[in-house]
């Protein structure tokens, strides 16, 4: 951080949130799975009771529920009580890694214990950017499934003149798919997962207060495409899987699934037509 001053952002304050836990609890339930199964298009029948539901599944498990009328303006539940306030208005999910220990099966039992592990700024090349490092156990019927680490990412408001670098178009994967993911995709995910970030369904807000082209795609979508394709090119579901994102992804953007072999893992990314890596992830048995 050698040279980065942003004294608007009090990090001895803000480190004070490491080592809070919440807990939730949820049910892996049929009505669930069928919802999933039918928004990623899954093909044959959605899972039922006792039946093993995708990786990634659980992003729609156990979430943090606020009344609508607490709310923030972009949509986020209120920070400064589990997330620590951090004054920074724009928040995405940057990343995280995943262990496996198991299966979810419709009609488990979920809790999911959630921890502010660390907290720290950078100096971008957009500014002040501060990352959050959480960790979420989930435990089904009383065993530990999966293990779950999530890296947000707080930057300050989109440039109004910024130039942007144009970065080298994305390679073409050995094995790829191309796809689109429009509103009504996004609009379901959102739902499942109950998010209300307003970048993912309110076209206006996304673009007018927060900088965007269009609407944008989620990450953790994004990760559950490429690890459902990660588990089709390998023919089972990974055991650790990683991902990192790079550029955002628009509604209107037409982009690939893509993956090569690299040793006994997979390499897997998304890129938009002509356009650069939007997500990189790793997946291996």
């Amino acid at each position: 951080m050698s040279g980065f001053v942003a004294p608007f952002v009090d990090l001895q304050h803000l480190r004070q949130w490491i080592g809070r836990e919440s807990v939730q609890t949820d049910l892996v339930s049929e009505d669930l799975a069928r919802k999933y199964h039918a928004t990623f298009n899954h093909q044959g029948m959605a899972p039922r009771q006792g039946e093993i539901v995708p990786r990634l599944g659980h992003f729609c498990l156990a979430q943090p529920v606020a009344p609508t009328a607490g709310l923030g303006a972009d949509g986020h539940p209120p920070l400064g009580r589990f997330l620590p306030p951090v004054p920074l208005p724009r928040r995405m999910w940057a990343g995280g890694a995943i262990n496996f220990h198991g299966d979810l099966r419709v009609g488990d039992t979920v809790r999911r214990t959630s921890r502010i592990q660390d907290i720290m700024l950078k100096d971008g090349s957009s500014g002040c950017l501060c990352f959050v490092t959480v960790t979420h156990q989930i435990e089904a019927n009383g065993v530990v499934v999966v293990e779950d680490r999530q890296d947000i990412v707080y930057r300050g408001p989109a440039a109004p003149n910024g130039v942007a670098k144009t970065p080298l178009p994305a390679e073409r994967g050995v094995h790829w798919r191309k796809m689109k993911a429009e509103s009504p995709l996004l609009f379901r995910y959102s739902a499942l997962t109950f998010n209300t970030h307003r970048i993912h369904y309110d076209r206006r807000y996304a673009m007018e207060a927060e900088g965007y082209p269009g609407l944008v795609i989620h990450g953790p979508m994004q990760a559950a495409l490429l690890c459902d394709y990660a588990a089709e090119v390998r023919g089972a579901p990974p055991r650790r899987f990683s991902f990192r994102s790079l550029s955002p992804l628009y509604d209107h953007d037409t982009f690939t699934l893509n993956a090569r072999e690299s040793g006994s893992a997979l390499t897997l990314w998304t890129a938009r037509e002509g356009g650069p890596i939007s997500m990189k992830a790793e997946a291996s048995w």
